[in-house]
């Protein structure tokens, strides 16, 4: 069991230093990441500025929150991997050939075909990911409640 409470551990870290990462370079550019929510058209223009910098304050936040077990980040994690695989699958459905925005105008994905694709199925790996963390403290939750099980008055 030990080697599944690692795994989870190993999870949280690198989900949160992977959000942490993503939202800290949008924040350095917040117009480049305007312009590429831009490019998806679902935002009216007096939204999409503010946006560009609340999302990824929300990852900077979740990322952190998430490598410090502190409850309601993984719900947050869960929350905006959950927004971008709609935003994604939005872009996949309507054929938009553009950048993902996931890491700022540095992306690697940027330079190549904009593989909404690829990036819808990292998010789809990084939610499944997110859902054995869930489920793991699920299954310490159950575990501590039957060693130490509370009494009827």
């Amino acid at each position: 069991m030990k080697i599944l409470d690692g795994v989870c551990t190993l999870l949280r870290w690198v989900t949160g230093i992977i959000f942490i990462y993503a939202g800290g370079v949008k924040l350095l550019e917040p117009r480049v990441f305007a312009t590429l929510i831009e490019a998806y058209g679902i935002l009216p223009d007096t939204f999409i500025l503010p946006v560009a910098v609340f999302l990824p304050l929300l990852e900077v936040v979740g990322g952190i929150g998430i490598i410090f077990n502190i409850k309601g980040s993984l719900s947050l994690i869960a929350g905006l991997i959950l927004l971008f695989l709609l935003i994604l699958g939005y872009g996949i459905t309507m054929g938009l050939d553009v950048d993902c925005g996931c890491f700022g105008s540095g992306d690697s994905e940027s330079k190549a075909f904009h593989g909404l694709k690829a990036v819808f199925l990292r998010d789809l790996f990084m939610m499944a990911g997110v859902f054995y963390i869930f489920l793991w403290r699920r299954y310490q939750k159950n575990k501590s409640r039957e060693l130490f099980p509370t009494t009827a008055s």
